[in-house]
């Protein structure tokens, strides 16, 4: 199995872990507190003691520690030893005598998959479609959820033919130098920001200046330049429209409990599902 520095240098796959260690430079208590209201909000519940949250796909740790904040055990993993980084210098500054174990590895790792409890939650927002095998990175975190349990994840949605062009960008992205990506994530901008050209030209100006978006949070705690650098070079891209995501769930016998899509648009269809009790689903 070729590891994930390899992929990168290869131009196969973009360097998440390298995003989120920058981002994680912007960790503080105003982030922590919109990544715990949105895990609050979507989860119906602002106590999560005694529940077990497992981060697929843990990036800058920021979401574990928000679970973490609300009483849970918590485990995560990475697939990229930088994202684990990240999130072990969030751990060390935020939570150094915690409940909260961290881990690199894949989801799609049976070997790995098979060795781990089942969760109360298991949360993976904006991940198994970075993994270059969608459905069988879902099928391995909805095998993941204890009975009774709920699955929380977000899939980038399927916009049919411009979803294939930006899968062409991502990919160009991955392959170029760093002048490319600088054209790339400069047209990307200006396209995304096409409906609001003034904001768009703001944007770019302090782009230029690298302080693009860095330190306004945006919702969940995010910011706005370190998600243009996400999306644009977020490759592997796999895309998928609420009702495959809500099928494949619902055949595994779990019920949809939250809901909130992007309206058609370029982002993230986010889910919660819970599981049967009964083991059988």
């Amino acid at each position: 199995m070729i590891d994930c520095e390899t992929e990168i240098n290869q131009g196969r796959r973009f360097a998440f872990g390298r995003n989120w260690l920058r981002f994680g430079q912007l960790i503080d208590e105003e982030r922590i507190a919109l990544a715990r209201r949105s895990l609050e909000s979507a989860l119906g519940t602002t106590d999560l003691t005694g529940r077990s949250f497992l981060d697929i796909g843990c990036g800058s740790g920021l979401f574990s520690l928000a679970a973490l904040r609300m009483g849970a055990r918590v485990r995560s993993f990475d697939y990229d030893p930088e994202s684990v980084r990240a999130a072990e210098k969030v751990r060390q500054e935020f939570a150094p005598d915690s409940d909260w174990t961290i881990g690199c590895a894949s989801i799609l790792d049976g070997a790995f998959v098979r060795q781990l409890d089942r969760a109360d939650i298991v949360y993976s927002w904006g991940v198994l479609h970075h993994t270059g095998a969608l459905w069988p990175a879902m099928e391995a975190a909805c095998g993941l959820v204890a009975p009774g349990g709920t699955l929380y994840v977000s899939i980038y949605n399927d916009q049919g033919a411009e979803s294939r062009i930006w899968t062409s960008v991502k990919r160009r992205y991955n392959r170029s130098g760093s002048m490319g990506r600088r054209l790339l994530l400069t047209g990307s901008m200006l396209y995304l920001g096409r409906n609001y050209p003034a904001r768009a030209a703001l944007t770019l100006a302090q782009r230029v200046r690298g302080t693009a978006g860095a330190r306004v949070p945006r919702p969940r705690g995010m910011s706005r330049k370190h998600d243009l650098v996400d999306w644009v070079g977020g490759y592997p891209f796999e895309v998928a429209t609420p009702e495959e995501v809500f099928s494949f769930c619902r055949e595994r016998g779990f019920a949809l409990r939250h809901l909130k899509t992007c309206k058609g648009g370029i982002g993230c269809n986010e889910f919660v599902f819970d599981r049967a009790a009964a083991t059988g689903g």
